[in-house]
């Protein structure tokens, strides 16, 4: 006997089953966690560390100031004999601004050159050196420390050079700090020049009145709100900042004409604020030579009479104290940059 089971499934059985609920990843709720708890413990280990280095020098004399007498790791660079010559590199715009790091500033450049030139001064065997010019200038006042540091190193001792190597630029501020050597050699592509002086702001007034936003200020003194972005450009403000924009002119007139040995007329001209190639500027006297890292050795040679010389470079120790320190500071760092306001002031920058 035999028998047919006939079975009727419906279209719902041969549907797959459905899949399971899904669920809200929650993978960057545990990374912020990971990485709050990493900034915990590396803030609550620094300051464990640091107060364990206070309590290890706790009672320590410091015979010497740090920036009085600073030190650094000398690094051999050229030679192996003869008199002792500092390599100093002065790049970039000369400003006290710190070198912005993601957690933390790097070094003021500007006190680093300081340091070294220090460093150099007060080392009997140092007899020059050579600074590696490569700046469009900057704010006046560092400039003018640096070409003071380097005007006190020469008269330290009668026997004492700088000699200045222009690699791409030593325009304006640049050019400020070149004019305390004894030679100045640049390649034959830098620039040179720019011996002026420059302030730059905007005026918002009209724009602010056709987007409805109005500037209050509140002063006591009328000339107190110089330069006001908000109001009408007022002519007496403007004189009252170009005579200081020509006193720090003709302080920078006064040190060129000096070094260089200029009639009036040549300074004149020198002195309008362009820029000339090495070449151009070889010819107008206000460099020395054109050449490149060997003519410089060879002119090294020349001025301090000897047949060999040995040169070093500064290099700063780092160690992880001072980096702790760094890390202290409460305004290191990149809150320090992005909160960091620059005001209007007068420059020796070469700005086109």
């Amino acid at each position: 006997m035999c028998y047919i089971l006939n079975m009727q499934i419906s279209p719902a059985q041969h549907q797959p089953p459905p899949p399971p609920p899904r669920r809200t990843s929650s993978m960057g709720f545990w990374l912020v966690i990971i990485l709050l708890a990493g900034l915990l413990a590396l803030s609550v280990f620094g300051n464990l560390a640091l107060l364990a280095g206070l309590i290890a020098t706790a009672g320590q004399s410091q015979p010497e100031g740090s920036d009085e007498f600073p030190a650094f790791h000398e690094r051999p660079s050229y030679g192996v004999d003869g008199p002792k010559a500092v390599r100093i590199a002065l790049a970039g715009i000369i400003t006290r601004d710190a070198a912005g790091g993601l957690l933390f500033p790097g070094p003021d450049h500007v006190d680093l050159v300081l340091r070294q030139i220090r460093a150099a001064r007060q080392d009997q065997e140092v007899q020059a050196i050579i600074l590696e010019i490569d700046s469009p200038g900057g704010a006046i006042t560092p400039t003018d420390e640096i070409y003071h540091a380097l005007q006190k190193f020469r008269s330290s001792t009668p026997d004492r050079r700088v000699l200045v190597h222009v690699r791409d630029m030593a325009a304006s501020g640049g050019y400020y700090v070149a004019m305390a050597s004894d030679w100045i050699i640049a390649e034959p592509t830098a620039i040179i020049g720019s011996i002026g002086v420059i302030m730059q702001t905007l005026n918002w007034k009209t724009l602010s009145e056709n987007i409805g936003i109005r500037g209050v200020t509140i002063t006591a003194g009328k000339n107190k709100d110089l330069l006001n972005p908000f109001e009408e450009i007022n002519p007496e403000h403007l004189a009252i900042l170009q005579q200081i924009a020509d006193d720090m002119h003709g302080r920078f007139a006064g040190i060129v004409r000096d070094r260089l040995g200029l009639d009036d007329d040549t300074l004149a001209r020198l002195t309008d604020g362009r820029v000339y190639v090495a070449t151009a500027a070889a010819r107008q006297g206000m460099i020395d030579q054109i050449g490149y890292w060997d003519d410089v050795m060879d002119k090294l040679r020349e001025l301090l009479d000897t047949e060999d010389v040995y040169v070093v470079r500064y290099e700063q120790p780092h160690s992880f104290a001072s980096l702790l320190a760094r890390m202290s500071l409460p305004d290191a760092g990149l809150l320090s940059s992005l909160n960091r306001q620059q005001a209007p002031r007068l420059m020796y920058l070469w700005r086109p």
